[in-house]
């Protein structure tokens, strides 16, 4: 059964010249549908460009769409985190990136499929997926080196757990919200875990993808980091991990080195961040 009411996030960091398209799509596509109750909120991650300009612009424009701003950097996971929190007001709580690689016909279809699971994640490596603009031959050795990564600390029997267009039922948010850490962009494997973990279903569908160019991914840097976030994840759910924090500091240092998002420290931390709509 599709959700009466729907909160979809973005989270943004510089997108000035790449945001505007999208939410006027999304904002358009979804509104109609579900009559004042489509709320649309980005999550603006230590931008220094204009994004926050052209988002409150076109708040003006359509009213269902909000942001959160935080102005220190937090990391995709970080901003997704912090609009998780928003879950009590709808149904059902997505994400979707900033590019546009998902058209919102392709995101209402996996909300469409949420009567059969707690979660519907969109996959780029099941057989009908539909793949415009594919990766480069690096992302795309780099992403199976990945995904077998995961597979083996997890054994989760997803084949795409990076994919950008996720849904989840919101009382499966507000429940697993507490063990959700890490800031970076292996946050996917935290929210996917998180949700098996405590017994939720997931359901992997094929999506329509469009690979965009600008890419603001450090190729060397980002795969070190969410490989070491991936361990970490691993750790936090193993009997062995409340013998392991003389090692934070060293943690730390090592996210710091790498210029990622240390991963948040408990359920008790809290982000200001500026909100508006």
């Amino acid at each position: 059964m599709t959700p009466r009411s729907l909160l979809l996030l973005i989270p943004a960091y510089n997108e000035e010249h790449r945001i505007e398209p999208v939410l006027r799509d999304y904002a358009a596509f979804f509104s109609p549908r579900y009559g004042g109750r489509f709320q649309l909120v980005v999550v603006l991650n230590g931008c220094r460009d204009n994004t926050l300009g052209v988002v409150q612009r076109l708040a003006q424009e359509y009213p269902c769409i909000r942001w959160l701003d935080f102005q220190a950097p937090i990391g995709k996971g970080g901003a997704l985190i912090e609009g998780f929190k928003l879950a009590a007001q709808a149904e059902a709580i997505g994400f979707v990136d900033a590019d546009g690689a998902t058209a919102p016909a392709a995101f209402q279809a996996l909300v469409e499929r949420l009567g059969e699971a707690d979660a519907v994640i969109g996959s780029r490596w099941l057989p009908g997926a539909v793949i415009h603009n594919l990766q480069t031959g690096r992302r795309r050795f780099a992403s199976r080196v990945f995904h077998l990564i995961v597979q083996c600390l997890f054994w989760m029997s997803i084949r795409d757990t990076q994919c950008g267009a996720k849904v989840v039922k919101s009382a499966a948010v507000e429940q697993i919200h507490p063990k959700l850490r890490i800031a970076d962009m292996a946050f996917d494997i935290n929210l996917l875990y998180s949700l098996k973990h405590a017994g939720y279903r997931v359901l992997e569908v094929p999506t329509e993808w469009t690979d965009k160019a600008g890419s603001k991914v450090h190729f060397f840097r980002t795969s070190l980091t969410m490989f070491l976030s991936a361990l970490r994840i691993r750790l936090v759910y193993s009997p062995c991990y409340r013998w392991m924090a003389p090692l934070r500091p060293l943690e730390n240092w090592l996210y710091l080195k790498l210029r990622a998002p240390a991963p948040i420290p408990g359920p008790d931390r809290t982000t200001r961040g500026r909100q508006g709509s």
